[in-house]
């Protein structure tokens, strides 16, 4: 079944590429947006140098702000990696629109807090989150989303519906004013660099740290596990793996939880990093897509680099644009989206379909 799918994409390939040659005002308006693109990502990226070491390397120059701001977008970018993860899991691997999933992340978040308030370990607090979310996503993909598995429209507004339905119950039955988890006991320090006198937030490292084993983990299921081959098979052909006697059902169903968990533990993460309010399930149903899409689906590494991209932009932006537009920074995110669909419309590591 490989090789036939690998034709397909082939020829699918064959085809693209016949057509830009059929039609050659289409393939230089592809190649034109693909320069502009890449040259307006490059102007952005000489800006940023120039405004960080245009007064040159030294402490009184901007370059201790750069390494800081830097650092500021990694810990973003592992805390999108981490929502993300478990979006493209179900949404890339699966098909399964999963529009609730930033509303997992709050729910993780609120839960988190609750246990920690009770007096409960950080870290015990953030695997009971992702357990309870794990459970409560692994329930509405087993009543709601199980019968129309494919039908992605479908799935779509059955999880909107579901997330307007969680974000009001959470307003109802959880404090809305803004809140901070406490970080862990040993995390609520800073610690030096080594490196113009900076010293940074040790949770912040934390999150970095976490995020790159949460990622080698996941790659090491998904890619060398008989767990992540049945999915992989389930998704390309879950006609054949039945037949080959796979439970392509019930290892959906794990993946589902899964990928529900670690929105629930990103959101004990994010609480602790930034805050724990109503907007936030918005806020990171977007980023994920963002990230999902600039990524391409389904890749793991394509998540990475797409956090990593996202949380850079965002915090950059913040500080670097002209005096006057940073209010303005938010747009950057979208730019972003467009110039790497203008370069590689699948996402960066995105296969055709």
């Amino acid at each position: 079944m490989s090789g036939a799918r690998g034709g397909a994409r082939a020829g699918g390939a064959v085809a693209t590429r016949l057509a830009s040659l059929t039609n050659p005002r289409a393939g230089l308006r592809q190649q034109v947006s693909a320069s502009l693109a890449i040259a307006a990502a490059l102007a952005a990226v000489l800006w940023v140098l120039y405004k960080a070491f245009g007064e040159g390397l030294g402490s009184s120059g901007n370059a201790p702000q750069f390494i800081v701001v830097c650092l500021n977008g990694l810990s973003l970018a592992g805390l999108y990696f981490i929502t993300a993860s478990g979006f493209t899991l179900i949404f890339g691997l699966m098909r399964v629109v999963n529009m609730a999933h930033g509303s997992f992340y709050l729910l993780g978040a609120y839960v988190g807090l609750g246990f920690v308030e009770d007096g409960v370990p950080w870290l015990v607090a953030v695997v009971l989150a992702g357990l309870v979310v794990g459970a409560v996503g692994l329930v509405i993909q087993q009543v709601f989303l199980r019968w129309n598995q494919g039908q992605e429209l479908r799935q779509a507004l059955i999880t909107i519906g579901l997330s307007i339905i969680l974000g009001d119950q959470m307003v109802a039955h959880f404090d809305p004013t803004p809140q901070t988890i406490p970080p862990p006991s040993g995390l609520t320090g800073s610690v030096s660099l080594g490196l113009y006198g900076i010293d940074y937030p040790s949770f912040r490292l934390f999150v970095i740290g976490g995020a790159a084993l949460i990622g080698l983990l996941l790659w090491l299921l998904i890619q060398r596990t008989r767990f992540g081959i049945v999915v992989r098979a389930g998704v390309d052909n879950g006609a054949m793996a039945s037949a080959l006697g796979v439970n392509v059902q019930l290892v959906f169903a794990a993946a589902f939880f899964l990928g529900s968990a670690l929105a629930g533990l990103a959101g004990v993460f994010g609480g602790t990093v930034l805050s724990v309010a109503p907007g936030q399930d918005d806020k990171f149903l977007l980023s994920s897509l963002i990230v999902v899409i600039i990524g391409g689906m389904g890749s793991l590494a394509g998540a990475a680099l797409g956090a990593l991209a996202l949380g850079l932009v965002e915090q950059l932006a913040s500080v670097y644009l002209p005096e006057g537009y940073t209010n303005y920074s938010i747009l950057l995110t979208f730019i972003l989206l467009i110039v790497v669909l203008a370069v590689r419309p699948t996402g960066i590591f995105g296969r055709p379909e």
